[in-house]
């Protein structure tokens, strides 16, 4: 495959991610690590039968155990993080917040062999960092309340978690995509395991809340995990990264339009200063 590609391929996940926020809103009031397991369990079955289709559970064999674990645990504590951080905070802020993983991607990414990173990647960077202080000093639709403010500390820990498990899945180059099949079943295991432990059991309640479990397992929590491996693995990951400025934009439009969230100038600064840093960022790495 061509890396570029397998870089479109990749940004096909960035398209999904950006319905992440409202279809999480949707499936309220299923607690977190009750939607975890329920996502990762049809995400699994949808990955158990395309690498059934194409032929590649033989390759499930090869991989090593630490593998498989350093993937449950990036996938069960990525979302583990942003459902709570969603329950807990207003979740165009708090999608916002968690949106950073592009920036941080570019600037984790120069860490890699034959990488490096420019004035434009650390400029970027600070604007993006300047659109969540914005959200955290009060300025989303909401105004600031100190409830919030554990969302908001999760939901960047989120991004912190995401943006290391991408850098990090490059170093497994070798490793077939189709391994992402144990991944998800791994971390729906873990996530029922801990939630009989510690969360009360709540389904959804409607027609609606199902639909946007199913939707979240399908699509954000499903096939977006494929298309990114294949885009991190086999693609450039600074251009990646950088073209994912559009997820943190389209999220907040989406709810919006939505009616889940109140559009206000501080939500808006706020949307602007962190998909106009990735702009920047990416103009960096489009300028090698």
């Amino acid at each position: 495959m061509k890396k570029a590609q397998a870089t479109a391929i990749g940004f096909v996940a960035v398209l999904l991610w950006s319905l992440l926020a409202l279809f999480t809103v949707g499936s309220t009031p299923t607690p977190p690590l009750l939607l975890n397991a329920i996502c990762f369990s049809i995400g699994g079955t949808l990955g158990l039968i395309w690498t059934g289709i194409t032929g590649g559970l033989h390759q499930l064999r090869t991989v090593p155990r630490t593998t498989y674990l350093f993937g449950a645990v990036g996938l069960f504590g990525y979302h583990a993080l942003y459902f709570s951080a969603l329950r807990m905070a207003p979740a165009a802020e708090a999608g916002l917040i968690a949106y950073l993983w592009p920036l941080l991607i570019v600037l984790f990414s120069g860490l890699l062999p034959g990488e490096h990173l420019r004035i434009g990647h650390f400029f970027g960077a600070c604007l993006g960092f300047a659109g969540a202080a914005v959200i955290i000093a009060g300025g989303g639709s909401t105004g600031f309340q100190t409830a919030h403010l554990p969302g908001y500390g999760l939901a960047l820990l989120c991004a912190l978690t995401w943006s290391g498990y991408s850098v990090l899945s490059r170093r497994l180059g070798d490793t077939p995509t189709s391994s992402v099949t144990i991944f998800c079943f791994a971390a729906a295991i873990a996530s029922g395991m801990l939630h009989l432990a510690v969360e009360e059991t709540i389904w959804p309640d409607s027609t609606f809340g199902w639909a946007s479990v199913v939707a979240l397992g399908l699509g954000p929590v499903g096939l977006a995990f494929y298309v990114w491996d294949i885009g991190v693995k086999q693609g450039d990951i600074q251009i990646l990264g950088t073209a994912s400025y559009a997820a943190p934009l389209l999220s907040t439009l989406a709810l919006v339009l939505a009616g889940i969230a109140a559009p206000s100038w501080g939500l808006a600064t706020a949307a602007v200063l962190i998909t106009g840093g990735a702009a920047i960022a990416a103009r960096a790495s489009l300028g090698r």
